[in-house]
C-alpha cells in the first residue's frame, strides 16, 4: 500500500527530495504522494522532520 502525507505536512520538500520513485509532488498547501508511483520504500517517512508521511 502506498504512503500518504497527513495534515502535519509543513511543505518543507524533504520528502520529495528523498523519494527515489519521484512519486511526491507539491499539492495545494502540502505535498502529496502518487499512489501509482509509490514503491513503499519509506524514504519519505524516515526523512520527514514532522513524520507526515504514513504507510496506509
Amino acid at each position: 500500500m502506498a504512503y500518504q502525507i497527513s495534515d502535519e505536512c509543513i511543505s518543507c520538500g524533504v520528502c520529495k527530495d528523498n523519494c527515489p520513485a519521484d512519486a511526491i509532488s507539491e499539492g495545494d498547501g502540502q505535498y502529496v504522494i502518487d499512489a501509482d508511483k509509490c514503491i513503499d520504500c519509506g524514504a519519505c517517512e524516515s526523512n520527514c522532520p514532522v513524520g507526515a508521511p504514513k504507510a496506509q
